[in-house]
């Protein structure tokens, strides 16, 4: 019984595989979008796709295109094509504004850009598409069901940003370009006013007056002493029992002494 049980399987298998290799090679349109059905609903993304690539140009403007290229557009989703996916999404959806899919389509589609999404070291081209695309579909539908995960990935997204942001001002200090750190740390401040940075960045402000001013010539060292004693203001006005109080404390002794000589 399992020796006749294993030969039905197989003989399946085959049968099935020598189905799929004749729509390949056929040029009958409704044998090859009946066996790219068959692959899709059987989960085999993949050979779905190699049909489903044959038939997308040829089937436009037909009754079943809509279903044909949904099922496409799932095809690469499920089998993690994103930059392609994304595209076919937005394809579809701008092709069948009114299909019962349109809603599904866009939120998808904003799903692949934020699969795109790298680590906020790198290009983050892809972040702000994801973000702009998130919030076309929560404008759209904000009856959605799916709309506290785009909320959710929309924060994520807008957090990474937030973090290459810091981080980038946080580089002008590693090289010591004191300068443009403070301006980097001003924008960034205006930026995310509301940012778990912000004590941080206030002090790292400090810090690169504070680098400024001490190095600078004479002719310059007033101002930017005074300037450095302003961050330090700014950083405890903030939070006046910083964790950087200390270092920050230690820095104003020696600002305010180097200040002594311009007072005479």
């Amino acid at each position: 019984m399992k020796k006749f049980l294993a030969l039905f399987v197989l003989a399946v298998f085959f049968l099935s595989c020598s189905q799929y290799q004749k729509a390949l090679k056929s040029e009958d349109l409704s044998l090859k979008l009946e066996q790219a059905t068959k692959m899709y609903d059987a989960k085999k993304y993949g050979k779905a796709i190699r049909l489903f690539e044959q038939l997308s140009p040829l089937y436009k403007g037909k009754p079943q295109a809509e279903k044909m290229f949904y099922m496409y557009c799932q095809s690469l989703y499920k089998t993690e094509q994103y930059y392609l996916a994304g595209y076919q999404f937005e394809s579809f959806a701008s092709s069948y504004p009114k299909s019962q899919k349109m809603e599904e389509a866009s939120f998808l589609g904003a799903k692949c850009f934020v699969q795109l999404s790298p680590v906020y070291s790198l290009d983050q081209t892809d972040t702000y598409k994801a973000i702009d695309k998130l919030q076309s579909f929560i404008d759209t539908y904000p009856n959605s069901p799916d709309l506290a995960e785009a909320n959710t990935m929309a924060k994520a997204l807008r957090e990474k940003l937030e973090k290459k942001a810091f981080e980038n001002a946080k580089i002008y200090n590693n090289i010591s370009d004191y300068k443009a750190a403070m301006v980097a740390f001003d924008n960034f401040i205006i930026n995310y006013p509301g940012t778990p940075y912000k004590e941080k960045a206030l002090f790292l402000k400090l810090d690169a007056a504070y680098n400024l001013a001490i190095n600078s010539i004479p002719s310059k060292q007033e101002e930017r002493l005074k300037n450095a004693k302003q961050a330090y203001m700014s950083l405890v006005k903030f939070k006046a029992d910083s964790e950087y109080k200390s270092k920050a404390d230690q820095m104003l002794a020696v600002i305010d002494k180097n200040l002594q000589q311009f007072s005479k």
